[in-house]
Protein backbone atom coordinates (compact mmCIF):
# COMPACT_ATOMS: atom_id res chain seq x y z
CA UNK A 1 0.00 0.00 0.00
CA UNK A 2 1.01 3.36 -0.93
CA UNK A 3 2.27 5.78 2.10
CA UNK A 4 -0.29 8.42 1.22
CA UNK A 5 -3.21 6.33 0.46
CA UNK A 6 -2.52 4.67 3.91
CA UNK A 7 -2.70 7.98 5.83
CA UNK A 8 -5.85 9.18 4.09
CA UNK A 9 -7.96 6.16 4.80
CA UNK A 10 -6.32 6.13 8.21
CA UNK A 11 -7.35 9.90 8.91
CA UNK A 12 -11.39 8.90 7.14
CA UNK A 13 -11.70 5.81 9.39
CA UNK A 14 -10.54 7.75 11.93
CA UNK A 15 -12.85 10.50 11.54
CA UNK A 16 -15.77 7.82 10.91
CA UNK A 17 -14.85 6.62 14.62
CA UNK A 18 -14.73 10.07 16.15
CA UNK A 19 -18.29 10.99 14.54
CA UNK A 20 -20.48 7.98 15.30
CA UNK A 21 -21.09 8.71 19.26
CA UNK A 22 -22.27 12.61 17.54
CA UNK A 23 -24.28 10.75 14.82
CA UNK A 24 -25.96 8.37 17.90
CA UNK A 25 -26.61 10.77 20.31
CA UNK A 26 -28.37 12.84 17.82
CA UNK A 27 -30.82 10.56 17.40
CA UNK A 28 -31.68 10.07 21.18
CA UNK A 29 -35.02 11.20 22.76
CA UNK A 30 -35.37 14.56 23.09
CA UNK A 31 -35.16 15.37 27.65
CA UNK A 32 -37.17 18.52 26.91
CA UNK A 33 -39.77 15.95 26.09
CA UNK A 34 -40.21 15.00 29.88
CA UNK A 35 -37.95 11.90 30.07
CA UNK A 36 -38.85 10.71 33.87
CA UNK A 37 -35.49 10.42 34.66
CA UNK A 38 -33.75 13.83 33.99
CA UNK A 39 -37.56 15.84 34.28
CA UNK A 40 -39.68 13.95 37.37
CA UNK A 41 -42.59 16.14 36.59
CA UNK A 42 -45.68 14.26 36.91
CA UNK A 43 -44.16 10.78 38.36
CA UNK A 44 -46.48 8.91 40.80
CA UNK A 45 -45.27 6.25 43.12
CA UNK A 46 -47.82 3.79 44.54
CA UNK A 47 -47.06 3.09 48.11
CA UNK A 48 -48.69 -0.05 48.17
CA UNK A 49 -46.31 -1.07 45.38
CA UNK A 50 -43.51 -3.63 47.40
CA UNK A 51 -40.47 -1.78 46.01
CA UNK A 52 -41.63 0.85 47.58
CA UNK A 53 -42.48 -0.77 51.29
CA UNK A 54 -39.58 0.97 53.12
CA UNK A 55 -41.73 4.54 52.77
CA UNK A 56 -44.09 3.12 55.53
CA UNK A 57 -41.95 3.53 58.16
CA UNK A 58 -40.44 6.78 58.77
CA UNK A 59 -37.21 7.28 57.58
CA UNK A 60 -37.37 5.23 55.19
CA UNK A 61 -36.21 5.76 51.85
CA UNK A 62 -36.33 4.81 48.07
CA UNK A 63 -35.53 5.30 44.46
CA UNK A 64 -37.47 6.25 41.60
CA UNK A 65 -35.21 7.42 38.64
CA UNK A 66 -32.96 9.30 39.45
CA UNK A 67 -35.05 10.47 42.27
CA UNK A 68 -34.52 9.94 46.12
CA UNK A 69 -37.98 9.65 48.14
CA UNK A 70 -37.88 10.01 51.97
CA UNK A 71 -40.22 9.56 54.49
CA UNK A 72 -39.33 12.32 57.22
CA UNK A 73 -42.74 11.79 59.07
CA UNK A 74 -46.47 10.22 59.15
CA UNK A 75 -47.10 12.42 56.58
CA UNK A 76 -44.60 14.24 54.94
CA UNK A 77 -42.89 12.45 51.83
CA UNK A 78 -39.32 14.64 50.58
CA UNK A 79 -38.26 14.45 46.80
CA UNK A 80 -34.67 15.31 45.88
CA UNK A 81 -32.17 14.44 42.81
CA UNK A 82 -30.48 11.03 44.10
CA UNK A 83 -27.40 11.79 42.25
CA UNK A 84 -24.81 14.04 44.32
CA UNK A 85 -23.14 17.39 42.58
CA UNK A 86 -19.88 15.71 43.00
CA UNK A 87 -19.06 13.18 41.23
CA UNK A 88 -22.87 12.15 40.47
CA UNK A 89 -22.44 9.00 42.78
CA UNK A 90 -25.76 7.69 44.33
CA UNK A 91 -26.67 9.46 47.54
CA UNK A 92 -28.61 7.30 50.36
CA UNK A 93 -30.58 8.99 53.37
CA UNK A 94 -29.11 8.47 56.92
CA UNK A 95 -32.42 8.57 59.35
CA UNK A 96 -30.21 8.68 62.48
CA UNK A 97 -28.47 11.54 61.48
CA UNK A 98 -31.33 13.22 59.39
CA UNK A 99 -28.80 13.82 56.56
CA UNK A 100 -28.74 12.62 52.57
CA UNK A 101 -24.78 11.59 52.66
CA UNK A 102 -22.84 10.31 49.22
CA UNK A 103 -21.13 6.86 50.79
CA UNK A 104 -18.07 7.49 47.73
CA UNK A 105 -16.02 11.12 48.98
CA UNK A 106 -18.47 11.93 52.45
CA UNK A 107 -20.74 15.12 50.95
CA UNK A 108 -23.42 16.05 53.35
CA UNK A 109 -26.63 17.47 52.80
CA UNK A 110 -29.76 18.52 54.54
CA UNK A 111 -33.45 17.11 53.80
CA UNK A 112 -33.78 19.89 52.11
CA UNK A 113 -31.29 19.25 49.44
CA UNK A 114 -28.73 22.25 51.17
CA UNK A 115 -25.02 21.37 50.93
CA UNK A 116 -23.68 20.58 54.81
CA UNK A 117 -20.05 19.87 53.74
CA UNK A 118 -18.25 18.75 50.98
CA UNK A 119 -16.34 18.35 48.39
CA UNK A 120 -20.00 18.64 46.50
CA UNK A 121 -20.02 22.37 46.16
CA UNK A 122 -23.81 22.08 45.11
CA UNK A 123 -27.24 21.87 46.39
CA UNK A 124 -29.29 19.20 45.60
CA UNK A 125 -32.22 19.26 43.54
CA UNK A 126 -35.77 19.52 45.38
CA UNK A 127 -38.82 18.25 44.16
CA UNK A 128 -42.62 18.72 45.10
CA UNK A 129 -44.49 15.79 46.40
CA UNK A 130 -48.05 15.45 46.80
CA UNK A 131 -50.18 12.37 48.91
CA UNK A 132 -53.15 11.76 47.82
CA UNK A 133 -54.18 8.27 49.39
CA UNK A 134 -51.84 5.66 48.40
CA UNK A 135 -50.00 7.84 45.73
CA UNK A 136 -47.37 9.97 46.02
CA UNK A 137 -46.93 12.63 42.86
CA UNK A 138 -43.60 14.17 42.04
CA UNK A 139 -43.33 17.30 40.63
Amino acid sequence: MERRKFFRDFAVGGSLLLSVPLIFNSCADDPAEGDPIKDPAGITVDLNDTAFASLKTVGGFAYKGDIIIIRSSDSVYIALSKVCTHQQNTVIYNPDSGEVVCPFHGSKFTTSGSLVNGPANANLKRYDVKLSGNILTIS
